[in-house]
């Protein structure tokens, strides 16, 4: 999962809940569950056991959202020294936007158009009058694909998340067959 505008500032090392996530699994309550099956104890995970685990995996989502964060705004702030520039010919700045796009889809990020908002991916199209062409901003609005910018420079660089696929944003919802292995034909 990768972090947000959104979330809190925690590159103090403080957390959003006002403590550490290690001070939290020390301080957390056990619970009891009360369970149907009359297994002996020995077999059956004990209810700190699965809380310490719940906690460990929060603190180890938090962790990790902590380390995407700083990996977004390093990328974010390294690439402000672009911004403006323009290199003397069209191959030279497509090279340049590849460039910068392979970097950010390493770590799942695009550039948020400043003009819409969306998610976007740096291109560079050829223009009449700009023998560097135009460093445009490609991305999908209702469905339609749109193009924004188009200066002869690298626009203003603010990074967001890759946002998922239609296709498996659809997959996570759609309910699946419970045979969906096995072929019917109809006979009649």
């Amino acid at each position: 999962m990768a972090a947000t505008d959104d979330q809190p500032d925690t590159s103090n090392g403080g957390s959003a809940g006002g403590g550490s996530p290690e001070r939290d699994l020390v301080h957390e309550r056990p619970t009891m569950h009360v369970g149907k099956s009359e297994q002996p104890a020995a077999s059956q995970p004990s209810a700190p056991e699965n809380s310490e685990t719940g906690q460990m995996l929060k603190s180890l989502q938090w962790e990790l959202n902590r380390i995407q964060r700083t990996v977004r705004l390093t990328l974010q702030s390294k690439l402000q020294g672009l911004v403006g520039k323009s290199l003397s010919s069209l191959n030279e700045n497509r090279e340049l936007a590849n460039s910068i796009q392979k970097m950010l889809d390493t770590h799942s990020l695009r550039i948020r158009c400043p003009q819409c908002g969306h998610a976007s991916i740096l291109r560079v199209s050829p223009r009449k009058g700009m023998p560097g062409g135009a460093f445009v901003l490609d991305h999908t609005i209702e469905g339609k694909r749109t193009f924004h910018g188009g200066s002869s420079s690298v626009p203003p660089i603010q990074l967001t998340a890759k946002p998922e696929r239609k296709a498996t944003a659809t997959a996570k919802t759609r309910p699946q067959p419970a045979d969906a292995g096995e072929l019917q034909s109809k006979v009649g």
